[in-house]
């Protein structure tokens, strides 16, 4: 067994959960009780409940963050798996340089218009030019949001990371082959008809709140553009989501 696995209470990964867990549960406790997590406080000791409402409330509190430890871990492990990966991202991006980055979506969602376009040609295939103008003006906010999201990442900074670095990033990524499915009629039933059923289940339930959907449903029709700018929102969402879980798993397991 490693030190560093020993540090973390042994037992492998049953050890680094439950290390994880009483980390979480003791910033949890730290919001309303001083002195907590009891490593940050070796002289003077963990603070503990005296009077009689203190000890209630400190339970009270300590069993609500308990029952929410229970939904946010799972989201912890999700935010570790995606610091992972976004330190490769980040390695590679500290490589190649924001020139580097930007030259290589450049590339990959260019031969993309380009095996579009070609397409468009071929008689057996049914892509009306007007979609290969698609692909392509997609293809050009993506290799425009690489270029920002590396600017960003290489700022530095959580704050900086999270709402600019990891959407863009996510742009970059998900809007040309989304505009491509959405502007291929073959595609339809596997790309149009789910958006327009999600879309229909995020105004009835979440957006209902405060009558978002009933602006919404009066201004905007989901239909052609809208379908490539309602993806786009999803991708900044999607950025800021995942920027959130690596900031909570940065919490639980500091990066080195």
């Amino acid at each position: 067994m490693s030190t560093r696995t020993r540090n973390r209470g042994g037992g492998g990964i049953v050890g680094a959960v439950k290390t994880d867990l009483q980390r979480l549960h003791g910033a949890w406790m730290e919001i309303v009780f001083p002195r907590q997590r009891g490593r940050g406080h070796s002289v003077m000791g963990k603070w503990e409940p005296e009077t009689l409402p203190q000890k209630i409330g400190y339970r009270l509190w300590s069993i609500l963050g308990t029952i929410g430890l229970l939904l946010m871990y799972p989201l912890t492990v999700v935010g570790l798996g995606t610091r992972y990966y976004a330190s490769k991202l980040d390695s590679t991006r500290t490589r190649l340089g924001i020139a580097g980055v930007t030259g290589m979506a450049l590339v990959g969602w260019g031969l993309l218009t380009l095996i579009w376009g070609a397409m468009a040609y071929i008689e057996q295939v049914d892509i009306p030019i007007e979609s290969v103008i698609a692909v392509a003006a997609a293809s050009g906010v993506a290799t425009l949001s690489a270029a920002i999201a590396s600017m960003f990442a290489k700022v530095g900074g959580r704050i900086t990371t999270v709402v600019f670095a990891y959407p863009f990033g996510m742009t970059a990524l998900f809007l040309p082959p989304v505009v491509a499915a959405l502007v291929t009629p073959a595609l339809e039933p596997y790309v149009l008809e789910p958006s327009y059923q999600f879309a229909a289940w995020l105004l009835a339930n979440p957006l209902a709140i405060g009558g978002i959907n009933e602006f919404l449903w009066a201004n905007f029709e989901l239909e052609g553009a809208a379908y490539a700018a309602m993806w786009l929102g999803f991708s900044f969402a999607l950025g800021w989501f995942l920027g959130i879980l690596v900031s909570l798993a940065n919490l639980v397991r500091p990066s080195n």
